[in-house]
């Protein structure tokens, strides 16, 4: 083989080097430019979750406050009913004793009622 053929030989095979080089580095380009428009994708779908989350927990807690002032509520309720019977019940010992003591009622009408008084106390 002489030099000059050689030479050409070697020139088309560097040619065919340099062109498979450029279509891998497009192909790189490529396949790079996907992942960053995969990756914006990703992170706008991330702070979309992230902030339909937020949302749902801002919701879910305001309920729960919503509910725990309702029971608050409630309890504080039962336990002014619960106080105000409790004044009831005893002024009505009261009176049963003055009418035990007048003779209106009997010691055992007496202790019945005030038994069934003193159990819801």
């Amino acid at each position: 083989m002489s030099s000059e053929r050689k030479k050409g030989y070697i020139e088309k095979f560097l040619k065919k080097a340099d062109e498979a080089l450029l279509e891998g580095v497009k192909k790189a380009d490529e396949v790079l430019e996907e992942a960053v428009e995969f990756g914006a994708m990703t992170a706008k779908q991330a702070a979309k979750t992230s902030k339909e989350i937020r949302t749902q927990a801002k919701k879910e807690k305001d309920a729960i406050q919503k509910k725990g002032i309702k029971k608050i509520t409630k309890g504080i309720s039962a336990a002014k009913s619960a106080t105000s019977n409790s004044k009831e019940d005893l002024a009505t010992l009261e009176k049963l004793g003055k009418l035990k003591k007048m003779g209106i009622i009997t010691d055992r009408e007496f202790q019945a009622k005030k038994k069934k008084i003193l159990e819801r106390i």
